[in-house]
């Protein structure tokens, strides 16, 4: 199953890491496809930083990825904002310092009021005015666009409330539903494949939930790795109805599988 896969798109937290601590098998698997020759892009949902930061972060643990092999929702962001309007525009931003320098590198100006984007990524210093603003915002015509819809963000305790959520009370107060940049639509994955250069059906996305990494990936034609390190279990796999091609314990079990099918 896995020996015509020629590059593999890596979800981060829950499966190369879990908020600040390396999974097992993380460094072996890198170092497996540094061997056989098979180039990698790591993605994430979080939007909170840039692909330097995650860099550094990646380094700290032991894993030598530089900053063009990590590929943000943040940067997947505002390369639609882009396409939408090349002469940049006025975003009223939720997010952080991640999202905030890749909009504004794009040629977006932040600003409160008389916005035509409403852009929102995780934003752990949301307030209700941030909150007003926005529905306001919405309101009057802005556009709604999203990093992401996750509802939760692992964390070495546990878990903490995601994007997903902010999302859902704008959704709730406004009745408009932002357009979603991340897993599990296309776009992030789509850059994450310009990226590598290679196609989806020579792909193979590695992740750990069932309804951004995996159905992401059965969305845009790639071979669908879950890794039970993280938020989804086997069992959902019958109740939410979304199949992966293949389902291991972990990355030790991942390339175990994979160097017997070499």
């Amino acid at each position: 199953m896995l020996d015509h896969i020629r590059g593999v798109i890596f979800d981060m937290d829950g499966v190369i890491y879990r908020g600040n601590q390396p999974l097992a098998g993380a460094g072996e698997t890198l170092a497996f496809l540094a061997e056989a020759r098979i180039p990698y892009v790591m993605v994430t949902n979080n939007s909170s930083q840039t692909a330097a930061q995650y860099e550094a972060k990646l380094r700290g643990m032991g894993f030598a990825v530089p900053a063009e092999r990590v590929i943000t929702s943040a940067a997947a962001t505002a390369r639609y904002l882009k396409r939408l309007a090349p002469k940049g525009g006025r975003v009223y931003l939720l997010g952080e310092a991640g999202l905030r320098a890749e909009v504004e590198r794009a040629g977006f100006t932040l600003a409160d009021r008389s916005v035509d984007f409403v852009v929102v990524g995780i934003d752990r210093g949301l307030t209700y005015d941030k909150l007003r603003i926005a529905v306001r915002a919405l309101l009057a015509g802005a556009r709604f666009v999203a990093t992401n819809p996750d509802l939760l963000l692992p964390m070495e305790d546990g878990f903490d409330p995601g994007n997903g959520v902010v999302l859902a009370a704008l959704s709730a107060a406004t009745g408009i539903q932002p357009t979603v940049i991340g897993k599990p639509e296309p776009p992030l994955i789509e850059l994450a494949l310009e990226v590598l250069g290679r196609d989806a059906s020579e792909t193979a996305i590695v992740g750990d939930q069932l309804r951004t990494d995996i159905l992401a990936g059965r969305r845009v034609g790639l071979f669908t790795i879950m890794v039970l390190t993280g938020s989804s279990h086997v069992e959902e796999i019958t109740a939410l109805g979304i199949s992966p091609d293949l389902v291991v314990e972990d990355l030790p079990a991942l390339i175990a599988a994979w160097r017997a099918a070499r």
